[in-house]
């Protein structure tokens, strides 16, 4: 196990934490990691790492004015396909959900250590292949740029079916990406039996990032199903 483990840095004082002290939660959700504080994600400093957080704050507030129930009990099982430094799970700052947040291993940066310093539950997952639920499924799925992540490693049908399987039934999905991209996965999410509407940019319309959201219905058969 030994070859797996990272180790931390040597220290020299009995006080002294190796790697960085951590804030107490939930403060620390949005203090500076350690290793980013340090330098150790490259392209992100503590600068971009607070703007990343107020990004978050209004998306996060865009969801709540289009979906009432996010942050209430109705969701409570929540994941987030394309983690990033786990800013939506701590904008959502509800103690009545958790998010599991995924960092996808073609990822550009490598965040996972940032998602764990910052108190959160996080795991690295390649979306061409199935994920493992157990022991739980998921109520509400965030999904940020995953299909343009994923536009030339697999298909848009495999990874939704994927979703689909994981999602409970009357379960949300809240994709944002670019406008062509969910025009395709809109067409492919209705196939599914997933009601779905676009919604524009918290910044405006004329922007070409925009905002699908889907529920996933319950599957119904009709008086014919059974002749």
């Amino acid at each position: 196990m030994k070859a797996c483990i990272s180790p931390w840095p040597e220290i020299n004082r009995p006080k002294k934490v190796a790697g960085g002290e951590l804030k107490r939660f939930p403060d620390r959700l949005f203090a500076v990691p350690p290793r980013i504080a340090k330098g150790f994600v490259p392209g992100v400093n503590a600068e971009s790492y607070l703007e990343d957080n107020r990004l978050w704050k209004k998306h996060v507030n865009s969801y709540k004015r289009i979906n009432q129930l996010i942050g209430t009990e109705r969701y409570r099982n929540m994941m987030d396909m394309n983690a990033g430094l786990g800013g939506f799970a701590a904008a959502l700052e509800s103690p009545k959900s958790w998010v599991m947040n995924v960092v996808p291993t073609i990822a550009d940066k490598n965040t996972l250590g940032v998602i764990y310093e910052r108190g959160l539950i996080g795991i690295y997952h390649d979306w061409c292949e199935a994920f493992s639920t157990y022991p739980r499924t998921y109520d509400l799925i965030h999904a940020c740029g995953i299909f343009s992540l994923y536009q030339d490693k697999c298909k848009v049908e495999d990874i939704l079916l994927e979703m689909d399987r994981i999602l409970r039934p009357e379960g949300a999905v809240i994709f944002r990406d670019d406008v062509d991209v969910l025009n395709k996965v809109k067409k492919v999410a209705s196939g599914i039996r997933w009601d779905t509407k676009i919604f524009d940019h918290e910044d405006g319309p004329l922007l070409p990032e925009k905002i699908l959201v889907a529920v996933k219905q319950y599957w119904v058969g009709s008086d014919s199903d059974g002749i």
